[in-house]
């Protein structure tokens, strides 16, 4: 007050949020984001359909995707909702388990700011608890080799556990495997996997089983003139990024044509332009054409009485694919273009999948970058499908870049929950109490997933805690199959060690950020009347219908 009168800083509608408030209000909404996946976890979690304003449909329980189709209006869920990001980015698994962490860890927090434990003592103290649940991790791997078929195989198995399409995961891990095999490179020491060369298509029809990898590479295109031969063997592919077509000046230009002789001659000169095209073509000794751009008619049609296979229209990436798996390389100057710039392949085929004509690349030899056919009853089914088998690219990839795997099940949650708190004693003073509240928080791992599979959650963690005292037991997790508790390196259940330091660092980043937070200042929502209102046609230039009234 400044002489009995206010001062106003902020505009008119602003709301502002303080102190414990504003943390309880974060805390709340960031919780019921990490409710809202929390069924889904663990093979017996379940799925969520999600409808949109359009009326479309999602089926699924994959937590990135849920998040995704959610409209959050809540800042501190929006942050939550990034993490999930993040995680799918990265890792391509264990995004509900980040989210419910995240989740848990607030809640902890918020029973120890009750106590007036100050927040960023609090977030200190699950910084300390993160960097040394990091280190126990490394401790706990098992070595994964890049050729080790069989472990990244079960790796993508329990990625994929609890999906929709579990009775097809073994056909799914092995497609996984092999696909992620075929296009990984070792430099330098270092195994790289990089799974944007894995072309996913999707066509429903069939069932999951029937999803299938092709050693080369699947366009959903046809040929482009229906004269030409449906099937090449022994391809030589030419990759055009330029229009087969007759160029278009730069600038706007006419030309004026009196004689009906120079119309002739002008259409002749259109003619010869097109045909040189495929002559050059067919001199390179190429007889498949991928064409990124537009082919002309005329073109077409000397291209079909060559006996070419032509597709147009292929989109960048795929013409990248396209010069990774063949061995070619996309020409722009059809002058550049010979023998050696061709890709080669055993077969270019068109087969008829479902209702549409595709395009098959197949029989090259050592590809860097292959093709997964997915199919399946319905369009949701294959939707599933695909995000599944994302799931299981990534996490076979994150196996063969990091080389480390740890078992699943909870088993890691469990081990680290029980060090860190011998972790936090060592530590001392009020960090001691967050370091204790992250540990707790981890346990909400294996009690979800026993909750999930109908299990007594008490009883289950109980057990673990007893199994984990024992030097046997370090590997022991729900096992929601039996429902009990078991040995996860001989259920076989294990999960890429990016996976769970990813999940705990992002967690414990966000849930820091949050606590952080003690003053959320909102400004007024704008109504359509608030907005401005500009001319008709976006505004006015300057001197035209920008100026006011009476400026002219």
């Amino acid at each position: 007050m400044l002489g009995n009168q206010p001062v106003i800083i902020l505009k008119e509608g602003t709301e502002t949020t303080r102190g414990r408030t504003a943390h309880s209000n974060n805390i709340v909404a960031a919780r019921a984001v990490a409710d809202a996946v929390r069924s889904t976890l663990g093979p017996k979690g379940m799925d969520k359909m999600l409808v949109d304003s359009m009326g479309d449909i999602v089926i699924t329980n994959d937590g990135a995707t849920i998040l995704k189709e959610l409209d959050i209006e809540h800042p501190a869920a929006k942050m939550i909702v990034e993490i999930s990001k993040t995680q799918d980015n990265e890792c391509g698994d264990g995004t509900t388990s980040a989210v419910v962490i995240a989740g848990e860890l607030l809640k902890k927090s918020e029973a120890l700011i009750e106590q007036n434990v100050h927040p960023t003592v609090i977030a200190n103290g699950f910084k300390l608890a993160a960097q040394e649940s990091v280190k126990v991790l490394k401790s706990l791997g098992m070595n994964v080799s890049p050729t080790d078929k069989k472990t990244l195989k079960l790796v993508a198995k329990t990625a994929m556990t609890g999906k929709s399409v579990g009775g097809e995961k073994e056909v799914l891990a092995t497609i996984a495997v092999n696909a992620v095999l075929s296009v990984a490179e070792e430099t330098g020491g270092k195994h790289k996997a990089d799974i944007d060369n894995i072309q996913v298509e999707k066509k429903h029809g069939g069932s999951v089983a029937d999803t299938e990898l092709i050693k080369g590479m699947v366009l959903d295109k046809e040929r482009v003139h229906s004269r030409m031969p449906k099937v090449i063997e022994g391809a030589k592919i030419a990759l055009i990024d330029s229009a087969l077509e007759i160029k278009k000046t730069e600038v706007e230009a006419k030309i004026q044509i009196k004689d009906p002789m120079q119309m002739q001659k002008f259409l002749d000169e259109e003619e010869n332009t097109l045909r040189e095209m495929v002559d050059k073509i067919k001199k390179s000794g190429a007889n498949v054409v991928m064409c990124e751009k537009g082919i002309d008619d005329l073109a077409q049609h000397y291209m079909a009485k060559e006996g070419f296979y032509a597709v147009r229209r292929v989109k960048r990436s795929d013409m990248e694919k396209l010069a990774k798996a063949t061995g070619g390389k996309v020409v722009t100057n059809l002058d550049d273009l010979s023998a050696a710039e061709l890709g080669k392949a055993e077969q270019v085929e068109e087969v008829k999948i479902g209702d549409s004509d595709m395009t098959f690349v197949t029989g090259c030899r050592n590809p860097k970058a292959v093709s997964v056919l997915v199919r399946g009853g319905t369009e949701h089914v294959v939707d599933e499908a695909e995000r599944a088998l994302h799931d299981a690219l990534k996490v076979v990839s994150v196996s063969i870049e990091d080389g480390v795997a740890v078992a699943g099940g909870g088993a890691a949650e469990i081990e680290l929950s029980l060090r860190l708190r011998d972790y936090g004693q060592s530590v001392g003073g009020r960090e001691q109490l967050a370091i204790e509240a992250f540990a707790e928080a981890l346990e909400v791992i294996p009690w979800t997933l026993a909750e999930n599979a109908g299990m007594d959650s008490i009883n289950v963690l109980i057990e673990l805690k007893n199994s984990h005292s024992k030097k046997a037991g370090k590997a022991h997790g729900v096992d929601v199959m039996s429902n009990k508790v078991s040995d996860m390196m001989e259920c076989q259940v294990l999960e890429p060690l990016r996976v769970k330091k990813q999940a705990i660092e992002s967690a414990t980043e966000v849930a820091s950020m949050v606590l952080r937070i003690d003053d959320v200042i909102a400004s007024k929502k704008m109504s359509p009347s608030d907005m401005p209102q500009g001319p008709p046609g976006g505004g006015g230039m300057g001197g035209m219908g920008g100026m006011p009234p009476g400026m002219m």
